[in-house]
């Protein structure tokens, strides 16, 4: 008898790969500016609340600056199966690391079952166009010099599309934004050294298994300080950082919630002649 298989689920993340790398960066001692942004940003946003959070957890890749950030705050592993406890926490925090998820939902998800009722969620992570000056110019160098492609750099989320998993999470009130970050490099090997340090190189699924070859490298760095260079100091080049913010709260009763459809008291119509009136 024959017992048909189901085809295996492709992973696009080589978690394996990506906790050497984050190892490796902790080594070399990690480079942490774009965490101490967002660290910063996380602050500001929480003074705008105007609410204190007694029992907050942070879940990232990047344990040691979150623990120093966040003092007696809940430091999680952004494992798949997060160490969190249902209903324990009043703020959870997804700090720099949704983007390496494979079930990002499933992460936010977790988080959300997490927190008390009205408690607050927010995730920071890099998307949209964050080193597309890099993708661009590997893919032109490969393509022209190694003829072929080989996946480089992780995909990154739009902030739409990032924003509509709040609600897929079971968040209410949802909220997206995003801030960019443009760096000065001195070239592309200076890039790379900091990505390193920032354990955000190569950890995907498919990437190639050998080390690049040198005249790709070359050819990649002439064209970034060709096309890409740092408008105040042309002999340098620039990189792009989006990072984006995603806010939402555990559902609670107390929360505004929108009209029933059907229940206005005064029709578009009746309201946009009203408005016109008004500035007669």
């Amino acid at each position: 008898m024959t017992i048909a298989r189901k085809n295996p689920v492709t992973s696009l993340i080589d978690r394996a790969a990506l906790l050497r790398n984050r190892s490796r960066a902790d080594r070399l001692g990690p480079v942490d500016f774009l965490h101490r942004l967002v660290a910063d940003e996380i602050e500001d946003r929480l003074a705008e609340v105007n609410r204190s959070f007694g029992d907050v957890a942070i879940v990232t890749g990047m344990p040691a600056f979150w623990a120093d950030a966040f003092p007696g705050a809940k430091i999680v592993e952004d494992s798949p199966e997060l160490d969190l406890e249902p209903g324990a926490h009043d703020l959870v925090i997804h700090a720099m690391a949704l983007h390496w998820a494979e079930d990002p939902v499933g992460q936010i998800a977790q988080c959300a079952r997490a927190l008390r009722a009205d408690g607050l969620f927010i995730a920071a992570c890099p998307g949209g166009r964050t080193l597309g000056e890099l993708r661009d110019v590997l893919t032109r160098a490969e393509a022209e010099v190694a003829a072929g492609l080989s996946p480089r750099i992780l995909p990154m989320g739009e902030i739409r599309d990032l924003g509509a998993l709040l609600n897929r999470g079971g968040l209410s009130l949802p909220v997206a934004d995003q801030i960019t970050q443009t760096v000065s490099y001195r070239n592309l090997f200076h890039l790379a050294s900091d990505l390193r340090g920032m354990a955000e190189v190569n950890a995907l699924a498919g990437r190639m298994r050998r080390p690049t070859r040198r005249d790709v490298l070359l050819r990649a760095a002439q064209i970034y300080s060709e096309d890409y260079p740092d408008p105040d100091d042309p002999q340098r080049i620039r990189a792009t950082f989006d990072l984006v913010f995603l806010t939402g709260w555990a559902p609670d009763e107390s929360q505004q919630k929108p009209l029933r459809p059907g229940s206005a008291k005064m029709s578009l119509a009746d309201a946009l002649s009203s408005l016109r009136k008004s500035h007669e």
